[in-house]
């Protein structure tokens, strides 16, 4: 990154072609300011692996028409935030398959990590129901074997609840997954 493009901040289109030419970095845009994720511990990557394929494998079981990313694929909040959800399902027809964004979320997940856990607590929070689409919010703790699920009840609140066992219903899209099934691997 210049040093020009450090002191300026960047609207998402800018990031994204930015973005493009960094070699093998990961990195997201909050307000304008590009913010590089820390490398991941081995429990995160299997955590946000074991997330992705419980949420897939629900999907197929209910039989819906909806896809599941792991990390990599952005959504963007406003024109100057972008961020990079550890997984993410939506539903409809088939997104387009070069593009770099879900702009129609239904459900997002983070798994927590010491350096992110309040942002994912707070900021994202309050960002990532800015989305018209968002139904559920989940923020995953593998430590804590725990995960606090934040869903938009029919009169449009956001209701949080703590989910450590059990079956946890998504309901829509209406899926159901199994909460040990998200910490199968650790």
């Amino acid at each position: 990154m210049t040093q020009h493009q450090r002191q300026r901040r960047l609207d998402v289109d800018e990031f994204l072609d930015w973005a493009d030419a960094q070699p093998e970095s990961r990195f997201e845009l909050a307000d304008g300011v590009v913010v590089a994720m820390a490398p991941e511990r081995i429990a995160h990557a299997l955590t946000k692996l074991d997330a992705a394929v419980a949420l897939k494998a629900a999907v197929s079981a209910a039989g819906l028409g909806c896809e599941t990313f792991i990390d990599g694929v952005g959504v963007r909040i406003d024109d100057r935030t972008m961020y990079i959800p550890d997984v993410i399902v939506r539903c409809g027809p088939k997104a387009p398959r070069d593009s770099r964004e879900v702009d129609d979320p239904v459900i997002l997940v983070e798994v927590v990590s010491p350096s992110t856990q309040s942002i994912d607590s707070v900021a994202k929070l309050s960002r990532y129901f800015q989305l018209p689409s968002l139904r559920h919010y989940l923020i995953i703790d593998p430590e804590a074997r725990a995960v606090v699920h934040h869903g938009r009840a029919g009169s449009g609140e956001i209701e949080s609840r703590l989910v450590q066992g059990g079956t946890l219903a998504l309901d829509p899209p209406g899926l159901e997954i199994e909460v040990g099934a998200l910490f199968a691997s650790i």
